[in-house]
């Protein structure tokens, strides 16, 4: 089975979790989101042989960076913005 993350390629054997595949290549599982067969699945998903998985990086930052300005425009009033203190 063969893993994608950035620009390089993994190859693992299958039917193993994905949290477990992660910690092969030396990553952190909660610095990733995994992507097998273009949907987005949870770290507990056993991957298969034949399996397209692809590892996203997760991106955090503070409210001061250039992702949270203007966010609001695309936000409920309703709800937190994500960079808000209280989506925190």
């Amino acid at each position: 089975m063969q893993i994608t993350f950035r620009d390089k390629k993994y190859e693992l054997k299958a039917n193993v979790t994905a949290r477990d595949a992660i910690k092969k290549i030396g990553l952190d599982p909660e610095s990733v989101l995994v992507v097998v067969n273009g949907k987005l699945v949870t770290d507990d998903v056993v991957l298969r042989e034949g399996d397209e998985v692809k590892l996203v990086a997760v991106v955090s930052g503070g409210a001061e960076e250039q992702g949270c300005r203007g966010a609001e425009e695309n936000f409920s009033p309703a709800l937190p913005l994500p960079c808000s203190p209280a989506s925190v």
